[in-house]
């Protein structure tokens, strides 16, 4: 007994750890490519879906297809109603390793042959660094899973001897209901439909199991794919609960589909195997996989923008959130974390470049608690940033890193001296300080238009020039103000309006370094 069931915990676990390593190694090496290639090509839901079964497909991974599609939807890269035909697309490659398995796995003892493959990517994951180091994790990975693939086989052909799986229901809609729990239970346990859908249709090839039986076990492993995504996105961001939402509802409508139309298919398949003299097995399986999951494509993606707004009502944006996009799971993919840190501060610095402008200006009472709020939010954006683990060789990420870190560290200054200002009762005398109020009007325009255009980056040395300018009308006025004191003023009044006008010079000076800091985050970001 234990002769069997040792090799098949081993198989399954080897065929876990292959296609983590595969996973893995593919992400690393080709992932940016790869993301950039989801950005460029989702204009259209059709695109999009295409996209996602491409990107799934290679990357071997639908999980690692969401987490960066919610990264793009939090970084506004990819809007939601095309993120659900990356959804729809990712399904659909998840069908690729089945194809592989019953394809090639099991037609043709690779085990043996993939035996170098694992050794040498071994030596080039210890031995290299960068790509090689990934590209090597890769090969490793894919021997490994032909490995555990191979003791699966072996163990599940000594399965049929001490059990009797042919005693699971038979036929009815209420016995595939029943079967595909098993196979939704199966993807739970494993963490991965890839597994459960490789074990089946090993077990299909060694007779373990019907072909109707291991339908639907097919059927619930690719609703249970989803659980992945629900878990990921449990206290995360608005875009993560949509994107895991739409995930869901996608998977269940088309398992359902399937099990009512796996009967059709069986009996078809049959009529076609016997006027062909074949005996149908694994590849069959894979095929009806593939078939459901289009049959629910095409039903969805003539209604995508329908179904986005349904997702949206049934998860509206939370009110008075000032970090919506900021979701821990994307820290395991630190280019899409620091993207949607920079859109994060970006947002945040032009409210509060808004709210400057409103106390220089004297433009009505600013509400302080919203300074407040808005110094919270910088110390998230600040976390967040601060734990995106970027590898030490990477120059880029490391680069666009520490420029966002100064940003945020010269936006709180900003927010923190607004704050002092406010709760101190201060005002701008508008006459006395006209052309200090122009300076810092034209700085806060420079910043915005810079920021929000996109604009050369001659704008964040006008922003220094302004700056300077400021500062050396600051230094004069104030040097007049003590050397010749005005009858009508008292002490207290010279008092604080060089204190005002040293205000203006300090902030315009934070201005000068958040816009020279977020182009240099932006520059990195498109190196």
């Amino acid at each position: 007994m234990l002769d069997v069931i040792f090799p098949f915990i081993g198989g399954v676990g080897l065929f876990l750890i292959g296609m983590m390593l595969l996973s893995k190694g593919l992400v690393a090496f080709a992932g940016q490519a790869l993301r950039k290639a989801l950005v460029r090509f989702t204009g259209t839901p059709l695109k999009a879906f295409a996209s996602g079964a491409v990107m799934t497909a290679m990357m071997q991974s639908s999980t690692a297809t969401t987490v960066t599609l919610i990264g793009f939807v939090s970084a506004g890269l990819i809007s939601f109603s095309h993120a659900i035909g990356v959804v729809m697309g990712a399904s659909l490659g998840n069908t690729a390793a089945g194809w592989l398995v019953s394809g090639v796995a099991l037609k043709i003892n690779l085990s043996f042959y993939t035996m170098p493959l694992i050794g040498l990517g071994a030596l080039c994951k210890l031995l290299a660094r960068g790509r090689i180091g990934d590209f090597g994790m890769a090969i490793a990975g894919f021997g490994i899973l032909f490995l555990g693939l191979r003791t699966l086989q072996d163990a599940m052909g000594g399965l049929t001897a001490h059990f009797d799986l042919a005693i699971l229901p038979v036929g009815g809609l209420g016995a595939h209901l029943i079967i595909m729990l098993i196979g939704l239970a199966m993807t739970a346990l494993l963490q991965s439909s890839t597994a459960a859908i490789a074990t089946t249709l090993t077990a299909v090839h060694a007779g373990a199991i019907s072909l109707d039986q291991a339908g639907s076990v097919i059927v619930g492993a690719a609703i249970g794919t989803t659980i992945t995504s629900a878990l990921v996105s449990i206290g995360a961001s608005t875009a993560a609960k949509r994107t895991a939402l739409a995930h869901i509802l996608f998977n269940l409508v088309v398992g359902l589909i399937a099990i009512i139309l796996l009967p059709a298919y069986l009996f078809a398949l049959m009529r076609i195997a016997n006027y062909l003299e074949i005996q149908p097995g694994a590849l069959s399986l894979a095929a009806f996989h593939t078939l459901f999951i289009l049959i629910g494509s095409a039903v969805f993606l003539p209604f995508t923008e329908r179904f986005a707004q349904l997702v949206e009502r049934l998860l509206p944006e939370k009110a008075n959130d000032l970090t919506p996009h900021l979701d821990n799971s994307l820290l395991g993919v630190p280019a899409i974390a620091l993207e949607t840190a920079q859109r994060t501060i970006e947002e945040l610095a032009q409210d509060i470049f808004i709210i400057h402008r409103q106390i220089v200006q004297n433009e009505g009472r600013v509400n302080i608690m919203q300074i407040k709020a808005q110094l919270q939010a910088l110390e998230s954006v600040f976390d967040f940033v601060t734990r995106t683990q970027i590898e030490s060789d990477d120059n880029v990420l490391n680069q666009q890193k520490v420029a966002q870190l100064h940003a945020i560290d010269h936006l709180i200054r900003l927010a923190a001296r607004q704050h002092y200002f406010i709760d101190e009762n201060h005002q701008i005398n508008q006459r006395a300080f006209t052309d200090g109020i122009e300076h810092c009007v034209e700085q806060i325009r420079l910043i915005q238009s810079g920021l929000e255009h996109d604009t050369p980056v001659e704008w964040v040395k006008k922003l220094k020039v302004e700056a300077k300018a400021l500062k050396d009308l600051s230094a004069e006025t104030r040097s007049i103000l003590l050397q010749q004191p005005s009858h009508t003023s008292s002490n207290r009044d010279i008092l604080l309006e060089t204190d005002n006008y040293r205000w203006l010079e300090r902030n315009a000076h934070h201005i000068w370094r958040i816009g020279y800091y977020l182009q240099q985050a932006r520059q990195a970001q498109k190196d």
